[in-house]
């Protein structure tokens, strides 16, 4: 199953001194039934591109709660086997949650198929995203539209072996 672990570039440096994404467990999000239902797509990389953002959105949180990270989203893509994650399936219809799931144990690096990170250019567009986070999540409309705008940056792709690069 391919997951995608929300990080910074603090996250992504540190997994790649230890040469794995933990400690467990670890929050992460996949193609799910409920981000199934959610999408309403039956295009699996339509479905995996939603579960990516959900995770890009997950790693915009951890920069909101680590005032000193880059301001730049890190997603890391891992294929793990199917009886090493575990659905959120507590958090029901909460829509936050779909495609939420968890790893039980910690994933070794050599485990991830790619690393998705911001462009430079995004920066400002991300630390303002993360700075409204908080109101966004209260219902501010205009703190939302900042929130969206991070949204509008595009991921890079980076094979795992551009990682030292990267950190």
């Amino acid at each position: 199953m391919r997951v995608y672990v929300p990080l910074t570039l603090h996250g992504l440096a540190e997994a790649h001194k230890a040469g794995e994404l933990g400690p467990a467990p670890l929050d992460a999000y996949a193609v799910t039934p409920a981000l199934r239902e959610w999408y309403v797509s039956d295009d699996i990389e339509e479905l995996e591109y939603a579960a990516l953002s959900r995770a890009a959105l997950g790693s915009l949180r951890q920069l909101a709660a680590d005032p000193r990270a880059p301001r730049r989203r890190v997603v890391v893509a891992v294929d793990v086997p199917d009886a090493a994650v575990s659905a959120e399936a507590d958090r029901g219809l909460d829509q936050s949650a779909f495609g939420a799931v968890r790893l039980d144990g910690p994933v070794p690096l050599k485990k991830a198929a790619a690393v998705h990170v911001d462009s430079d250019d995004a920066e400002e567009d991300v630390a303002a995203a993360a700075a409204a986070l908080g109101a966004a999540d209260t219902g501010d409309d205009d703190a939302q539209f900042t929130v969206d705008g991070a949204e509008d940056h595009e991921l890079m792709w980076f094979g795992v072996q551009e990682i030292p690069n990267l950190v």
